[in-house]
């Protein structure tokens, strides 16, 4: 079986069942296909069952049909029932910019798409696009933690959950990603060729 948490990011980062997939809302329909796999019975996690429907839909117009349930009170019944959570740490652009300026041992990953990356990326990032996180792990180096990033947010808490479920690595997600580093008026890079993915 597989989770399914449609909690916005910094929802999930805060506490979520242990190996669920992070597939917010606004991102759900463009990105469950990509990251779900199609033998594997689907239990929804939900903020409110107001979404089950619209998520349900989504769900089997992609070809999906084995949703057996979701979570009645969502992950905020979970932990006060004293189940066991899992957290997936966030980093604000100001400390990942630190972080970087520091040379402090961490890999940036962008997970953002190719023309995306090309407008501007962090200098030094590794690009790999979210569909593709779950392969070739091998390319991202294991010996550091992962701050990962997209335009907003949302895709990074995806790819940073199928990070969670592959690796025991530390993982970051940026919040705010690429809109809130340039916001801030930080440097951007351009016309790098992608390192992968």
């Amino acid at each position: 079986m597989i989770v399914i948490d449609t909690s916005a990011p910094a929802a999930f980062g805060g506490a979520h069942i242990k190996n669920s997939l992070n597939l917010a809302l606004p991102i759900f329909p463009h990105y469950a296909g990509w990251v779900l796999p199609p033998d594997k019975s689907i239990l929804l996690v939900l903020e409110d069952t107001c979404h089950l429907d619209g998520v349900s839909r989504h769900l089997v117009r992609l070809g999906y049909d084995n949703v057996v349930g979701y979570l009645k009170g969502g992950v905020e019944n979970w932990y006060s029932m004293g189940l066991p959570v899992e957290h997936l740490p966030v980093l604000s652009v100001q400390e990942l910019r630190l972080l970087i300026e520091s040379r402090s041992p961490i890999t940036v990953l962008d997970v953002r798409t190719q023309s995306e990356w090309e407008q501007g990326h962090i200098e030094g990032a590794i690009h790999k696009f979210v569909g593709h996180v779950g392969e070739g792990m091998e390319e991202i180096p294991a010996d550091r933690p992962v701050a990962v990033l997209c335009n907003i947010g949302n895709r990074a808490s995806l790819a940073a959950s199928v990070l969670l479920q592959q690796d025991s690595r530390d993982v970051y997600n940026v919040l705010g990603s690429m809109r809130a580093w340039t916001a801030a008026g930080y440097p951007v890079a351009k016309g790098q060729v992608t390192v992968t993915g």
